[in-house]
């Protein structure tokens, strides 16, 4: 066995030791908080949020919690009281929440499916069932959804291609499947096309290195852009461009940010930082970076943000105050459009509850709450 090989199985040894030694005592109740109470009520501005909590792997421990921005109070499990007469926690791994014609929408990866909520109650509407889901967009009256299509195994001989698959936003029913790359994961749409970033997380040392590209019309797949090994996040910008990172191998290929013009459908610039998740507001492209090498066994954690007009980093801490310091595992980031607030999110230990820090638009901290277990997405309420 190869040392990467065998750290991606130690990975999973390690989720599943995780899940052994869970305390089933930290499983939250619903229960509501004041936090905050300085924001003001404007027009197009996001009225709150909901955070998905990922929970651990096999634990079925996913959950919902809501933070009203006009009344500053932060309601934890609020499935669980939605739903009363349903399973309280969402299930197997959390791992997309989007928000699109006042439906919510929760992507529970290990479990094979997504839970649909009306988005003024977070009451169940539905579900969409596909195996081994990852992320979702949205346009028209369809929604799409990446697939890992085969379970969970790390093998570098993974036979199973992903797909996105198309489902009706009115019936919850897949209507059609486009078989991309193996293990896809975020996903954007751009006028007619589809772009899907191909990881294959579970091939390592064989990685995938493309971004697919599926017509919107036909649903077929037209072409791969060559990136770099292990894509993850991907996001387009007011410049015809879009924005992808790789998480790179964990030995000598760092996590990285890519940048590739829509037009000519090519790469044309990278920016040399590590990148775990990142959010666009305007031009201003916040990312954190939480980069772990086996090599060292030491994990480097920052907070940048890159200007997507220049290509160029602006800002080499948005957190100002040294309060980042006290983030055990930045795990999930969102900015505000309108204030410039900004949410991250700390996995902690990964077994009990996380933490909610929110930042001024200067980089000060501004109040931090107890969440669920490894909260990690967020999706504005307008």
């Amino acid at each position: 066995m190869t040392k990467r090989v065998k750290f991606v199985v130690d990975l999973l040894l390690l989720a599943v030791a995780v899940c052994a030694c869970r305390d089933d005592k930290q499983v939250l109740t619903p229960q509501t908080e004041k936090v905050d109470s300085s924001s003001v009520d404007m027009p197009h501005a996001p009225k709150g949020f909901f955070l998905l909590n990922e929970g651990n792997m096999g634990s079925n421990k996913a959950t919902l919690d809501y933070y009203d921005i006009i009344s500053g109070e932060y309601s934890r499990n609020v499935y669980a009281s939605a739903n009363p007469n349903m399973v309280q926690e969402l299930g197997d791994v959390g791992n997309d929440l989007q928000i699109y014609g006042g439906k919510m929408y929760a992507v529970i990866n290990c479990s094979n499916f997504v839970e649909v909520m009306d988005v003024r109650n977070a009451k169940h509407v539905g579900m969409v069932c596909v195996p081994n889901c990852r992320y979702l967009a949205f346009a028209g009256k369809y929604g799409y959804l990446t697939s890992y299509a085969g379970p969970v195994s790390i093998d570098p001989n993974y036979k199973q291609i992903g797909y996105v698959a198309k489902f009706d936003t009115a019936t919850f029913q897949v209507v059609d499947t486009c078989f991309v790359g193996f293990q896809p994961d975020e996903i954007e749409i751009v006028g007619d096309r589809i772009y899907v970033a191909n990881s294959g997380g579970y091939m390592a040392p064989n990685y995938e290195n493309t971004v697919s590209v599926i017509d919107l019309n036909t649903f077929k797949e037209l072409k791969r852009i060559e990136v770099v090994n292990n894509l993850h996040r991907l996001k387009a910008d007011n410049h015809g461009q879009l924005w992808v990172s790789s998480r790179g191998d964990y030995f000598e290929q760092p996590s990285r940010l890519y940048c590739i013009d829509i037009e000519s459908e090519t790469v044309v610039d990278s920016v040399s930082i590590p990148v775990s998740d990142f959010d666009l507001v305007g031009d201003s492209l916040y990312v954190y970076g939480a980069e772990f090498s086996y090599e060292t066994y030491e994990t480097q954690c920052s907070y940048r943000i890159v200007n997507t007009a220049t290509h160029q980093v602006v800002c080499d801490n948005f957190i100002t105050d040294g309060s980042d310091a006290m983030i055990t595992v930045p795990y999930g980031l969102k900015v505000n459009p309108w204030s410039r607030e900004i949410y991250v999110t700390d996995a902690r230990n990964y077994v009990s509850p996380g933490r909610l820090h929110c930042y001024s638009s200067e980089g000060h901290l501004k109040w931090t709450v107890v969440t669920g277990d490894i909260p990690a997405h967020i999706a504005f309420v307008y």
